[in-house]
């Protein structure tokens, strides 16, 4: 199979390196990035085999396409190649964000071709191929929002060839769900992590008192700057339904320490406890 990857940045390189890593010399791999010196890296480790700046004749070979560009970017893109693409070829894309991306390529897609809307569980909270690594997708969640104009055949053949990329679990959703489970799971950690390490009014003499507890909470605070604005955008009604609920439960505590409630503090650990134990034991379940 011919794979083109758009965007070889940490994830578009992730998922080259998790390509050739699994399927070795199996699928042909090339890829579209701006970035000649990113391009002639990936080449030179042997990650991809042919890389374009500009579409030339990557696409008309391609049937798979794998998007990693921000969500912006994907609509315009298709719409400036829709007659570029293979008969018959996959598009997919890595987005955060699903409901507004399904609308614009909806809206927009070639008759030619098929998409399948997926979203990596998976990153890292640097950017650029240099970043980039096979391992990031060990054990990871993938969720596919299922489309219309997906059969239940397709979507299973796209799974299976997932898996063996290192997926532990593969979910199939809709939209709606997929941005309300996000905009907690994804979006409301990133917005807690970038509040917490901003509160942070002593930053020269932190350094000296941190363990592991905030290495671990500050961790994806180093976020990029310019896609994540664009994803609590989209999803901004989820998000800030989440922020709500966080805030009431953060008040709750808030509170209880003010009052110096023993008690409630105790009862608000021992829920969290029992919360964070069943998300273990489910996620020893495949």
């Amino acid at each position: 199979m011919n794979i083109a990857i758009i965007g070889l940045g940490v994830i578009g390189g992730t998922f080259a390196k998790a390509i050739r890593a699994s399927y070795g010399q199996k699928h042909r791999i090339m890829a579209i990035d701006v970035n000649h010196e990113t391009l002639n890296m990936a080449i030179a480790e042997g990650v991809i085999d042919v890389g374009e700046t500009r579409n030339q004749s990557i696409l008309s070979e391609a049937d798979l396409v794998i998007f990693a560009i921000y969500p912006n970017m994907i609509k315009d893109f298709i719409v400036q190649h829709r007659d570029e693409f293979k008969d018959d070829a996959t598009l997919t894309d890595t987005a955060g964000v699903k409901s507004v991306v399904m609308k614009d390529v909806e809206e927009i897609l070639p008759h030619n071709v098929s998409f399948i809307f997926g979203h990596p569980m998976a990153g890292r909270e640097k950017k650029g191929y240099a970043y980039a690594d096979a391992s990031v997708f060990q054990d990871a969640n993938y969720v596919i929002t299922k489309s219309d104009l997906n059969s239940n055949q397709e979507l299973e053949a796209f799974k299976q060839f997932l898996y063996p990329l290192g997926f532990k679990r593969i979910t199939v959703t809709d939209a709606v769900m997929h941005d309300e489970m996000i905009a907690h799971t994804s979006q409301l950690t990133h917005a807690i992590a970038v509040s917490l390490i901003n509160s942070d009014d002593r930053l020269d003499e932190t350094i000296k008192y941190i363990g592991d507890s905030y290495r671990d909470l500050t961790r994806i605070a180093n976020m990029n700057e310019s896609l994540w604005p664009e994803l609590f955008s989209h999803n901004k009604e989820a998000l800030l339904d989440n922020m709500e609920r966080f805030e009431e439960a953060f008040t709750t505590l808030k509170e209880a320490i003010k009052n110096d409630d023993l008690k409630v503090m105790e009862s608000i650990f021992k829920a969290s406890s029992h919360r964070r134990i069943r998300l273990e034991q489910s996620d020893m379940k495949k």
